[in-house]
């Protein structure tokens, strides 16, 4: 599972209801083309989380891998900080 060209992505998770998967966002800015301000773009990402250890609102890091399902292309490699409990 270690590929030297695989993309690595630090990002919040936002949901984790299903066995095994955690939804992710992916947060970025892009320059708009014409008035050149930094508009936010958003994407949701599914990720393997072998140990359903992930809760919602933590900061992870996933990696590109091998289809684990239909729309599940990303593996979570670690917990990078955990979500405030309340």
């Amino acid at each position: 599972m270690t590929e030297s060209n695989a993309r690595l992505v630090t990002a919040h998770v936002i949901s984790n209801k299903a066995d095994k998967t955690v939804t992710v966002l992916v947060e970025r800015k892009v320059k708009h083309p014409i008035y050149g301000k930094y508009v936010k773009r958003s994407t949701k990402l599914h990720a393997h989380d072998e140990k359903n250890e992930c809760q919602i609102g933590d900061l992870v890091t996933i990696q590109e891998s091998r289809p684990f399902s239909k729309t599940k292309t990303w593996n979570l490699v670690r917990i990078e900080q955990r979500a405030a409990s309340l």
